[in-house]
């Protein structure tokens, strides 16, 4: 089963620099880059990434056949999206688990979705 687990983190855990974004805390990064290896090994990480601050985000809607694009978005909340993993598990416990020991979930929380069957990638 493929799940989809959506990052939500405070920026200011993190460093925006020169297009690149790591943990303001060095030691977090080894912490992140062991899980990714570990779960690599276990053919569980299948994808994900690390996106920009949510500041630079923009809210795309279509009304009336209009598109518009404004700054966004606006949420009441110092946790945005910072990133996503891709995983690939036996079932939702061992997700729980798998994503339970990724470094950032001392530092955020997580959302864990399930893809619809025949909506998962590859």
């Amino acid at each position: 089963m493929r799940y989809m687990v959506i990052h939500y983190l405070d920026d200011s855990v993190l460093t925006y620099e020169g297009g690149d974004v790591e943990y303001a805390d060095p030691a977090e990064v080894k912490l992140r880059e062991a899980w990714d290896e570990e779960m690599d090994r276990r053919g569980i990480l299948v994808g994900g990434g690390v996106l920009h601050p949510a500041r630079e985000a923009k809210a795309v809607r279509v009304r009336g056949g209009e598109v518009l694009a404004v700054d966004g978005p606006f949420a009441e909340t110092k946790e945005q999206i910072a990133g996503y993993s891709i995983l690939e598990c036996a079932d939702l416990a061992e997700a729980i688990e798998v994503s339970s020991r990724h470094p950032t979930a001392r530092l955020g929380s997580f959302e864990l979705r399930e893809y619809l069957a025949g909506g998962q990638e590859g």
